[in-house]
């Protein structure tokens, strides 16, 4: 039963004062408690999905209860997420069916831009998220790889007009590479391209999705722009690595989703450090502090920090990324880490819209 004995109080505000470690702000009033003579039933109501982090929590919530007249009994925990539709830049039409839009970009190729997007969304759909990826690289898009979709693979078609996405680990995909073969080039110029693509994703027939990833192609050109100018971003996720190099053009990115009012939600630096295979030793072999030093140059979160790991790679190149393959793995974990940073921060933006979304259909 509920429960507002003074014991029951206490407590609450204990829990309360909890710090998530997912924003590193208090919970605050997000719990409930319900108990009898042998449990204590808590429920934890949020803003995204947490569901990896059941055993964490419950470890800390046990360490409380040690010196609280709960202790002894049995603890419940329930962890529940309601994400809402968070406001867009210049406060566009939403698109049906999906809640939030999140722009995952570099600005520049080689820094493994297609590989945390595959994994962030994986991650974030073992959170407990309804999830979708859509690859914005019309030139080369590779997602459909990364998540073992077979050559020739085709998403059925609705009322003749919309795409419904193919689904692989529970997330729906759509990708230029459904709709052409491996082996042809995909020569278009820049209209056209944009074109294409802002068709892929407003006839593309996405089933209740709290989050939609953009794969982005690398820079800040014609594809970009069209995206931050006319889809509904409800933020952006930068990737980069330490090098100097790739940290100026990460600049660039973060520039440019400022300019278009789309909030940078955080900085994900990859091969940040190289594990020795044979003796396990680390070494920055591209640099330390370079994702920080961004992130702190521009007042955002460094989400996570990945290794430079074969297995990443190797993983993601048969059709099964770390996330699915090797969930207990300690890449996994950052992954999952990283995916509930997001979602916390994505969470705490202010404004949330909540006017019913429409599908809009463009040529151009």
């Amino acid at each position: 039963m509920l429960n507002d004995s003074q014991e029951s109080l206490a407590l609450l505000a204990r829990l309360e004062n909890l710090t998530d470690e997912n924003c590193d702000q208090a919970y605050g009033a997000v719990w409930k408690i319900m108990e009898d003579a042998k449990r204590i039933h808590l429920t934890l109501s949020l803003g995204y999905p947490a569901d990896k982090e059941q055993a964490s929590l419950e470890s800390r919530i046990k360490d409380i209860l040690k010196d609280s007249p709960f202790s002894g009994r049995e603890l419940v925990l329930d962890i529940e997420h309601d994400v809402q539709s968070h406001a867009t830049q210049g406060n566009i039409a939403g698109l049906k069916g999906v809640k939030n839009i999140i722009a995952v970009a570099s600005g520049k190729g080689g820094v493994g831009k297609s590989t945390t997007t595959v994994n962030l969304a994986l991650a974030m759909a073992k959170e407990g998220a309804r999830v979708g990826i859509l690859d914005a690289d019309i030139y080369g898009p590779s997602q459909g790889m990364m998540l073992g979709f077979a050559d020739g693979t085709r998403p059925e078609v609705r009322e003749d007009k919309f795409f419904v996405p193919p689904s692989a680990f529970g997330v729906q995909v759509m990708s230029m590479a459904f709709l052409t073969t491996k082996d042809t080039p995909v020569a278009w110029r820049g209209p056209m391209v944009t074109g294409a693509l802002m068709q892929i994703l407003t006839q593309t027939d996405w089933d209740n999705l709290d989050y939609l990833f953009i794969d982005m192609p690398p820079g800040t050109g014609d594809i970009q722009l069209t995206l931050a100018q006319k889809v509904p971003v409800a933020g952006s996720v930068i990737v980069t690595t330490p090098q100097d190099i790739a940290l100026l053009d990460a600049r660039r990115g973060i520039e440019m989703f400022n300019k278009m009012k789309i909030p940078v939600l955080g900085v994900v630096e990859n091969m940040s450090t190289h594990i020795c295979s044979n003796c396990g030793h680390h070494e920055a072999i591209f640099g330390d502090k370079g994702g920080v030093s961004l992130a702190k140059e521009y007042n955002v979160e460094v989400l996570g920090k990945l290794p430079l790991s074969l297995a990443i790679r190797e993983q993601s190149d048969i059709g099964s990324p770390i996330v699915v393959n090797a969930p207990e793995s300690d890449v996994a974990g950052i992954y999952q880490s990283i995916a509930r940073k997001l979602g916390a921060t994505l969470a705490s933006q202010r404004d949330t819209q909540f006017a019913m979304p429409t599908i809009g259909m463009s040529d151009d």
